[in-house]
């Protein structure tokens, strides 16, 4: 059974700035509900499970491509571990909010909505993310920390470990990040990902197969010969 991740840049939800993407993403849900009617939940933890939030995920998933949109909450203990269970178990595919990256997944392995989260993906549920919820995944990730915003750093942006289901590092709203995530990469010399607001790439069992162009693009970041070298993800589909 295939896994597949589809994780965007960045982009707002409320003013429908992702929908190219998100129309991309209910097709896959639809295709895999049959002829249910697709499911999709949402998980907002990074936001501290902010209702206004999943209100615009409802209002675009629900109005525009009529999936039916649930919540998992977590973060103020409204909803036990077995009626959480029965949620995951419903859905065609999960889709991780963006927020405060490292209170996420802290929070994700105190509660057990990671093992929740792990046997979805195991069964082949689609799981999609924004911002936070698509850089997770990764081994490394450029995200910023309460701690830094706090201290008032000049760039409160640094590299920390993710979940390392895929072996690489990333960034989101590459657009808006590039010139200090650059600086990081080549003087580290490693391989990285850019991903732009409204931008995605689609992982099937760990290959990344396409990046989506919704508005942004998604690139791979190579240093050779103490050169950063940017290459768009191939093969882009341009939504």
């Amino acid at each position: 059974m295939e896994k597949t991740l589809i994780l965007i840049g960045g982009g707002e939800l409320k003013t429908k700035e992702t929908l190219r993407i998100d129309a991309y993403i209910a097709e896959k849900a639809k295709e895999r509900a049959g002829e249910r009617r697709a499911y999709g939940l949402f998980i907002p933890t990074a936001s501290h499970d902010s209702m206004p939030y999943f209100n615009s995920f409802r209002k675009t998933y629900t109005s525009v491509f009529d999936i039916k949109a649930d919540v998992a909450l977590t973060v103020y203990g409204e909803m036990s571990f077995e009626k959480l269970r029965e949620k995951f178990l419903k859905a065609d595919f999960l889709y991780v909010g963006g927020g405060d990256t490292l209170f996420m997944l802290e929070h994700w392995k105190k509660t057990g909505l990671y093992s929740l989260i792990c046997d979805a993906y195991e069964r082949g549920v689609l799981i999609c993310g924004l911002s936070a919820g698509a850089i997770c995944w990764f081994q490394t990730m450029y995200t910023d920390s309460p701690e830094a915003v706090q201290s008032g750093a000049s760039v409160p942006y640094a590299i920390y470990p993710g979940l390392n289901w895929i072996k690489d590092t990333i960034s989101p709203h590459y657009n808006l990040r590039a010139l200090d995530f650059d600086g990081i990469i080549s003087y580290n010399k490693q391989d990285a990902i850019g991903l732009e607001d409204n931008a995605a790439i689609e992982i099937t069992d760990g290959r990344i197969v396409r990046s989506l162009n919704g508005g942004g693009r998604a690139y791979r970041l190579h240093v050779s010969e103490g050169k950063l070298e940017k290459t768009v993800i191939a093969p882009e589909l341009v939504l």
